[in-house]
């Protein structure tokens, strides 16, 4: 039932009421976790990819190509590990401390951090994005020696920022209704 057909059925005008009239809606923040597991698990292969060839062949760009990438791929693991911690504590833990509201805030303005540098970091590097099929003079651009490669960890860079922030809007709208029931922020995410 969508937001609109609350009001309509005489409802109160709150939005943060709908969480507790539809718990179903608490099944949105599991799936955006678990959307952003799995896109940093692939930023995390394509990072770590780009790392090993860097550090083998030596043939990045620039010294700040090289570091980013390696940021992102520190980023990814970070996201990759915690968030699988998270998702854990929900379902194993639901009233523990570590599973409240306060802590998954923490951690996903951390997360939100990182990824708003990698992203934009990375985009700085690049130039905004890559053009693999450049041709000046006859000759096919080769500045950029992992032109694909590069241009996918930074759309998964920005792809993990947008999930992140969505998820950070939503469990900061959980940590209102928790406090209007009385749990306060360190009460648990889910009620």
């Amino acid at each position: 039932m969508a937001f609109r057909d609350h009001l309509q059925r005489g409802f109160p005008c709150n939005y943060f009421s709908y969480f507790a009239v539809y718990p179903e809606a608490n099944n949105n923040i599991i799936v955006v976790l678990g959307l952003i597991i799995l896109f940093s698990i692939i930023e995390l292969a394509i990072s770590a990819w780009l790392t090993s060839r860097f550090n083998a062949r030596h043939d990045y760009f620039s010294i700040t190509e090289r570091d980013r990438t390696r940021f992102i791929l520190f980023a990814s693991i970070w996201t990759t590990v915690l968030s699988s911690c998270y998702l854990l504590f929900f379902f194993a833990m639901p009233d523990n401390a570590l599973s409240s509201v306060l802590s998954l805030m923490i951690f996903l303005i951390l997360t939100w951090i990182f990824w708003t540098a990698g992203a934009a970091s990375i985009t700085s590097t690049l130039g905004g994005g890559l053009n693999c099929r450049r041709v000046t003079k006859g000759v096919t651009q080769t500045i950029f020696v992992y032109c694909g490669q590069l241009n996918a960890m930074e759309a998964f860079a920005w792809i993990l920022w947008i999930l992140t922030t969505l998820l950070l809007i939503v469990v900061a709208m959980r940590g209102v209704a928790a406090a209007r029931r009385g749990d306060g922020v360190r009460g648990s995410l889910f009620a």
